[in-house]
């Protein structure tokens, strides 16, 4: 660790102990300890964040805007309102965002309000003052990049803890007061959003803004949750022994044992304990757990389950044997 970063570290554990007499060395290393992860994971953040807002910014200046194309979201509003009106994309994109980030202090966290601020004020001076080149005329090519480049900007926001799209808060807060999922709102949000662009721009411009907010969709959900999707599978035999030997030496992979009873039993018979086997691994690798499982029970009971993300264990770390 660099001499000034620890030094920083050790001052900053001491000051938050100072109230108290004669602190333990164990706790003092602990709190520099954890101060050091969060240092980490603060930098990674900003990182993300600034990734993201330059992503967005390409995606908007390099695409959309010249070309007086419209997206969904806060930014879709931004831009209608900045083809009919001219008022700077950069103003505006505060301005629309303003509420639903005061809205996200009151249903998240203050931490995420002031973060998702200082994101959309670096959108808003990028938008503004860097000079990106305008890459494309072809309507297609700008819907789709534009839409990939915006939601990669998104996605990495999301991914440092902030928003550059506003929507998303309105959503979860709707969603708590109207029992609806968080998709469902964020549709009819949008339907709104392309039914004025149809009426106040044009009905071909309406569809074009649907295929760049598909595109950037997508974008986020890649960047958020990963291109590789994690699959949790349980399996339910009475050769749990074998499917375990298998999984852990053929294959490769990590896995879980834990004990069970089965609940269909007829009045007066005990129910029947079994060991129940729990794995996780990517989409690529189900096709060979199928054919090894089957190898020695036909007849397994097996439930697989997406799983959004895992942290730990070997899983990302160990190549498929």
């Amino acid at each position: 660790m660099n001499t000034l970063l620890q030094y920083i570290l050790v001052q900053r554990a001491k000051a938050k102990h100072k109230d108290k007499k004669g602190i333990a060395k164990r706790q003092l290393v602990q709190e520099i300890r954890s101060g050091q992860v969060e240092l980490v994971h603060a930098v990674k953040e900003i990182l993300f964040i600034a990734i993201g807002v330059g992503a967005a910014g390409f995606g908007l200046k390099g695409f959309l805007l010249p070309n007086h194309f419209i997206d969904g979201g806060a930014t879709g509003v931004s831009l209608l309102i900045q083809v009919k009106s001219n008022i700077s994309l950069g103003i505006l994109l505060l301005l629309v965002n303003l509420p639903f980030i005061l809205l996200g202090a009151k249903t998240i966290s203050k931490k995420f309000a002031v973060r998702s601020i200082f994101a959309i004020i670096a959108l808003a001076i990028v938008v503004h003052f860097v000079p990106y080149p305008i890459i494309t005329s072809d309507k297609l090519l700008i819907a789709v990049f534009g839409g990939f480049f915006l939601g990669l900007g998104i996605g990495m926001a999301m991914r440092g803890g902030s928003v550059i799209d506003g929507t998303e808060v309105l959503a979860i807060y709707l969603s708590r007061k109207w029992h609806l999922t968080i998709g469902d709102v964020l549709l009819l949000i949008n339907i709104i959003i392309f039914s004025a662009g149809a009426y106040l721009l044009s009905v071909e411009t309406a569809l074009y803004a649907i295929l760049t907010y598909l595109a950037a969709a997508k974008t986020v959900n890649y960047v958020v949750d990963g291109v590789e999707e994690y699959i949790g599978v349980t399996v339910i035999s009475p050769k749990n022994e074998d499917i375990r030997i298998m999984l852990t030496e053929k294959m490769g992979r990590a896995c879980t044992v834990y004990n069970g009873k089965g609940g269909f039993a007829k009045d007066g018979t005990a129910r029947i304990s079994t060991e129940i086997i729990y794995t996780v691994m990517t989409r690529l690798e189900l096709a060979r757990l199928s054919t090894e499982i089957d190898k020695i029970d036909k007849n397994a009971f097996i439930v697989m389950g997406v799983v959004k993300d895992i942290k730990g264990g070997m899983i990302k770390k160990k190549p498929l044997k």
